[in-house]
C-alpha cells in the first residue's frame, strides 16, 4: 500500500480476523474505498481489474443500476420481516421464479443466508428424509475428493480440500471416494452404492467443476453417470452449485449440461449477484412430500433467521430480470473463447502443469506455487485483482466484463509469469 492508510483502518484493523489467514504472518489486506462495474478502487488511488468477482458472487459487475434501484426501493419499504407464520412478495416471486428455472420437479425453496447453510440444510434434508417413515441406517454421506462445500460442521465432513485439518476427530466420518470417470470406476461405483445403500443418506458433488479443492473439472457423462448410479440404487442426489449455479460453466445450472435433475440443489453466491448474502436448497416434490404428515416431528425442523430476507430476494429478483432480460449467457461465451485463446499461450510455460477453461471460469494449474503471498502481491503491482490458492492461478470475471478488461488481466498474468 502506498501512503498513509485512513484513519478507519489504522483505527480498526488490528480488530478484524480476516478468513483463511494466518493472522502472525499475513500480509495486510488492502482497504477498498468503493467499487464499480469490474473494477476495485483502494484507498491509495489505485485501481484494479476484479479477475474473481468477489469470490465468484459478483456475475452482473459491481453496482449494477438496476439492482441498485430494486435494492433502494425494498429497503425504503420493507427491510426486513421474518419468514415464521409470515411470507412477503418478494420470497414467493423468488421462490417461484427458481422452480420454474431449475430443471425437472425442484420445486420446493427453503432459503437461508450462506452456501455453506444451504449446504447444512441439504444434509439434514436428506437425513431426515429416510429417518421420517422410520428408516433405520442412512447415516452417511457419501462426498468426493477435492470436493469443498463450505466451513460449517457438515459441510466441512463432506469436503476434502485440505482446510480442515484441525477437525478431523470432531467431524463425523462420511465415504470419501476417489471422484469415478472411466467406465470402470463408474462401475465399481455403482456397485460401492449397492453395498452401501442402507447407510448412505446421499450423495453430494459440486457438478462439472470442483472449486475450492482446486477448479478440477470433469465432464458431463460423469455427472449424468453418477447420477445413473443413485438412480438405480435409490439414493439420493445432492448437488452443490453454489460456485457452478447461474451461467458460471455456460449454462444457467451445470446440471442443465447433463441432462439430470438432482433430489437436493444447493444455491448460493451469484444468487444475489454479490450484494447481499443468501442462499436456497430447493428439493424435489419427491424429497418434499417425505417431510408431510399429522405429526409435527416429522416437520424440517431449521430456521435461520435472515431467511428469505427481502433486500436479498430483491437483489435476487433484479438479478433474475437481469439474466432474463440481457444476453447474459451469450456474455459467458464470448468469455470462455477469450479465455480459451488467451491462456493457451501459457500452457508450454515452465512449471505450468495444465490450462483448462469451462464457461467463465479459466485455470492456469502449477506443478507448484512456492510463495503464494508473493504472487498474488505481483498481481497487485500489476494492476489487478487475483487470488491464487493451491497450485492454481484461476479467473471467474464478472460477465459484463469487456474484452479490453479481459485482456488486462491475461496481459497481467502472462507479465507475472514471464518475470
Amino acid at each position: 500500500m502506498t501512503g498513509d492508510p485512513p484513519d478507519w483502518f489504522t483505527e480498526g484493523y488490528g480488530n478484524i480476523w480476516l478468513p483463511y489467514a494466518q493472522m502472525q504472518t499475513v500480509d495486510q489486506a488492502l482497504p477498498v474505498v468503493s467499487t464499480d462495474g469490474v473494477m476495485i478502487e483502494l484507498a491509495d488511488g489505485r485501481r484494479l481489474v476484479d479477475g474473481i468477482a468477489s469470490w465468484w458472487t459478483a456475475c452482473h459487475g459491481y453496482n449494477n443500476p438496476a439492482m441498485q434501484e430494486k435494492i433502494i426501493a425494498q429497503v425504503k419499504n420493507m427491510s426486513h420481516i421474518m419468514l415464521g407464520g409470515l411470507v412477503h412478495e418478494g420470497a414467493a416471486t423468488l421462490a417461484k421464479r427458481l422452480a420454474d428455472l431449475l430443471p425437472g420437479d425442484l420445486d420446493h425453496v427453503f432459503f437461508s443466508e450462506s452456501g455453506s447453510v444451504s449446504v447444512e440444510i441439504a444434509l439434514k434434508m436428506a437425513r431426515q428424509y429416510w429417518a421420517n417413515p422410520g428408516g433405520e441406517g442412512h447415516q452417511r454421506f457419501v462426498c468426493f475428493r477435492d470436493g469443498y462445500h463450505g466451513d460449517t460442521t457438515a459441510a466441512m465432513s463432506v469436503g476434502d480440500n485440505g482446510l480442515h485439518k484441525a477437525f478431523g476427530g470432531f467431524l463425523q466420518q462420511q465415504f470419501l471416494r476417489p471422484l469415478p470417470q472411466t467406465d470402470q470406476q463408474i462401475t465399481e461405483f455403482g456397485g460401492f452404492l449397492a453395498q452401501q445403500r442402507d447407510q448412505i443418506a446421499g450423495v453430494i458433488m459440486e457438478p462439472l467443476v470442483q472449486g475450492a479443492g482446486g477448479m478440477k473439472f470433469h465432464g458431463p457423462e460423469t455427472l449424468a453417470a453418477i447420477a445413473k448410479a443413485c438412480k438405480e440404487n435409490d439414493v439420493l442426489l445432492i448437488l452443490d452449485e453454489i460456485f457452478t449455479g447461474f451461467g458460471r460453466t455456460g449454462s444457467m445450472f451445470a446440471c442443465e449440461q447433463a441432462g439430470i435433475v438432482p433430489d437436493i440443489i444447493c444455491l448460493g453466491k451469484a444468487l444475489t449477484a454479490g450484494t447481499v448474502p443468501m442462499a436456497a436448497t430447493v428439493a424435489t416434490d419427491r424429497v418434499y412430500q417425505a417431510f408431510l404428515s399429522d405429526d409435527p416431528d416429522k416437520a424440517f425442523m431449521h430456521g435461520p433467521t435472515y431467511m428469505a430476507n427481502p433486500l436479498a430476494c430483491a437483489a435476487a429478483n433484479a438479478s433474475l430480470d437481469i439474466f432474463r432480460d440481457e444476453p447474459v449467457l451469450d456474455r459467458v461465451r464470448r468469455i470462455e473463447g477469450h479465455l480459451n485463446q488467451s491462456l493457451e499461450q501459457f500452457r508450454d510455460l515452465p512449471g505450468v502443469k495444465d490450462v483448462r477453461v469451462k464457461g467463465a471460469i479459466g485455470v492456469i494449474e502449477m506443478e507448484n506455487i512456492a510463495d503464494i503471498d508473493k504472487l498474488r502481491s505481483e498481481f497487485i503491482e500489476a494492476g489487478v485483482w487475483i487470488r491464487p490458492f493451491g497450485n492454481v492461478i484461476y479467473l471467474t470475471p464478472s460477465f459484463c466484463m469487456e474484452s479490453h478488461e479481459l485482456a488486462v488481466l491475461t496481459q497481467a498474468v502472462d507479465k507475472v509469469l514471464n518475470s
